[in-house]
């Protein structure tokens, strides 16, 4: 084999080919990273008949424990599930929804329509929690949970007028004595809220709870006309869902934003120590319902 001494133009012409190539190489990789690492296209979202009828399978699954919404931003439908739905239940929720899109979250504890045996407003032995005092002209009531008022007709503050449960969760109770009725929140500090309106609340917004059992408690609103299902056939629909604690005793309880009502504490898991998921009935809901009003 016969070396040869590249000439000037040979060698510059050597350099510029193994230039080219590393340019070219170079090339090669600018062009083949943003391949590499480009996210894939979103997912188209669901069309609000898809996910009217995702929630409408999820409803015919009957997993007791769970709790959903719909999300209208995101195209999903968020399901909350209690510890006691176990995977084979969530793999049932999945398959039942197809191929819609669906988040699903966890929250300790065991969803349960808050009541316990006690004070506050009190029939057969069970306490509640008032929610709020309403009126009609001359006439006061007191709204609180429809499966409080389903356990009894005759209450410590007067008789009950109205029970709306499962579907909905309210009820109202004829005052016996209008002087009790005092239009505010009371704060378990000694203090009162005046109630002056009331409103449905947006996601996001921040809210205080008030019940008998844990006083007054705040978080945020998580989620609207959320579906709950207690078990035993119970499921309520148009459901507030926030991150606010509650405990038995708590239910039929107000939940406010200043002086705005917004809810009736309905259920949840969970408790005031280690948090959860509580559910509120719409308090606009409820006054529609009976044709009265907050003051």
């Amino acid at each position: 084999m016969t070396f040869k001494r590249l000439s000037p133009l040979g060698a510059v012409s050597g350099r510029v080919r193994i230039l080219a190539a590393a340019a070219g190489m170079m090339t090669a990789v600018a062009l083949a990273a943003p391949s590499a690492i480009a996210a894939p296209a979103p997912a188209p979202k669901a069309s609000t008949a898809q996910l009217a009828e995702a929630s409408s399978a999820i409803l015919d699954a009957d997993v007791a424990g769970t709790a959903w919404y719909t999300d209208k931003a995101s195209g999903k439908i968020v399901v909350t599930v209690d510890s006691t739905v176990s995977d084979a239940e969530i793999a049932t929720i999945k398959e039942s929804v197809g191929d819609t899109a669906l988040t699903v979250k966890h929250t300790p504890g065991k969803f349960n329509k808050l009541i316990a045996g006690g004070e506050a407003i009190t029939t057969s032995g069970s306490r509640c929690s008032l929610g709020f005092n309403v009126r009609s002209g001359s006439t006061y009531y007191a709204l609180t949970a429809g499966h409080c008022t389903n356990i009894g007709s005759s209450w410590n503050i007067g008789t009950r007028a109205g029970t709306s449960f499962p579907t909905n969760d309210y009820g109202i109770i004829r005052h016996s004595n209008a002087a009790n009725a005092d239009g505010r929140v009371y704060l378990y500090n000694g203090s009162y809220q005046d109630i002056t309106s009331a409103a449905n609340p947006s996601v996001g917004q921040s809210v205080r709870r008030s019940g008998s059992t844990t006083g007054v408690h705040s978080g945020t609103v998580t989620g609207l006309n959320a579906t709950v299902n207690y078990g035993s056939g119970q499921i309520v629909y148009g459901m507030i869902q926030t991150n606010v604690c509650a405990e038995p005793g708590d239910s039929g309880g107000s939940l406010f934003a200043g002086s705005t009502a917004l809810g009736l504490t309905s259920g949840g898991s969970g408790n005031c120590s280690s948090g959860g998921t509580t559910f509120f009935q719409p308090v606009v809901e409820a006054l529609n319902a009976y044709g009265v009003s907050v003051f």
